[in-house]
């Protein structure tokens, strides 16, 4: 696959098949429609495309807005779609600028003189241009004024609800991990570095590694612990990890993430790791001894180990 970091670093070839979107979580909504991208760029004997954009659209036409979280880092999005086979893929630096196309410019101006699209795939219920007028209406009209075909995918549906990176991300705030895991195809992960802690979890048996999240714009889960597997130079390991402010050891308030790694005793300050949620385990709380904590900490071990391995 060849990444390119904008519209213009896009190398013209004779015919492709184009899709666009955020593509946030790369959810098995949009593996449906990069299968029939593919498919669509094998009858017509062209390339596949992928024309997405960075920073999200909402971070950019409201910036003072800080609650959008997505549910892939940019490094992560390349890697998920690299591995579903895509020929080219274009990260497009958004703007406010960009924004203001409309609808018909952008299908003369990026779709048809830049990526010379013969066959556009899009989701359900896309719109895009300024104030997102086009719509797959618009773009049936333009379709024969300017030579390609275009094909909308239904909505994708599992278990009668409709598929969205929006779902996703309110089923992780919700810790309804289960469910986001179903809409993602897989298990939703965070990377990030170990970083030093105050180390008060290995006085009570569970000594944990801190976590200091590589992008600020990563959507951690709802605060809580979780059943979750660790993934470390290559090998993996089952762990039990908390998000939230520990009340009962940490003074300071400030919101953590730290797992406890199941045998394991490794030094592995300064490195990355990876993080794949399983399963909530119970809410954060407060313990008015370390005893009690310790007590609840086995508890939670157990159910952690259950979970693992349904």
């Amino acid at each position: 696959m060849k990444v390119y970091n904008s519209i213009e670093e896009f190398e013209a070839v004779n015919s492709t098949a184009v899709t666009t979107g955020t593509f946030d979580g790369v959810h098995t909504g949009h593996k449906v429609i990069i299968e029939q991208l593919k498919n669509a760029a094998q009858k017509i004997g062209g390339e596949s495309v992928i024309l997405t954009f960075f920073p999200h659209p909402r971070m950019v036409l409201y910036p003072d807005d800080n609650e959008l979280k997505l549910l892939n880092t940019i490094s992560e999005r390349i890697s998920m779609l690299e591995t579903a086979g895509i020929d080219h893929l274009i990260i497009h630096p958004f703007s406010k600028e960009f924004s203001r196309l409309s609808s018909t410019e952008f299908v003369r101006d990026i779709l048809i003189n830049k990526l010379n699209v013969a066959k556009l795939v899009i989701g359900y219920d896309h719109h895009f241009g300024r104030n997102r007028e086009g719509s797959f209406e618009h773009l049936q009209e333009l379709a024969p004024l300017y030579g390609f075909t275009v094909e909308e995918i239904p909505a994708q549906e599992i278990q009668q609800v409709n598929i969205s990176s929006t779902k996703v991300r309110t089923s992780l705030l919700n810790g309804e991990i289960q469910a986001a895991n179903q809409f993602l195809g897989y298990n939703y992960y965070i990377k990030g570095t170990v970083v030093d802690g105050n180390k008060m979890g290995r006085t009570i048996g569970f000594p944990t590694a801190n976590i200091q999240i590589d992008e600020w714009y990563k959507l951690i889960p709802t605060k809580g612990v979780y059943a979750v597997k660790v993934k470390i130079d290559g090998n993996t390991f089952d762990g039990m990890l908390n998000i939230g402010t520990r009340p009962t050891l940490n003074r300071d308030g400030n919101e953590t993430i730290e797992v406890n790694i199941f045998n394991f005793e490794e030094d592995i300050y300064n490195k990355e790791i990876q993080i794949e949620f399983y399963g909530r385990i119970r809410d954060e709380q407060k313990f008015e001894e370390l005893s009690l904590l310790k007590k609840q900490l086995e508890i939670d071990k157990q159910k952690v180990i259950q979970v693992l391995n349904q």
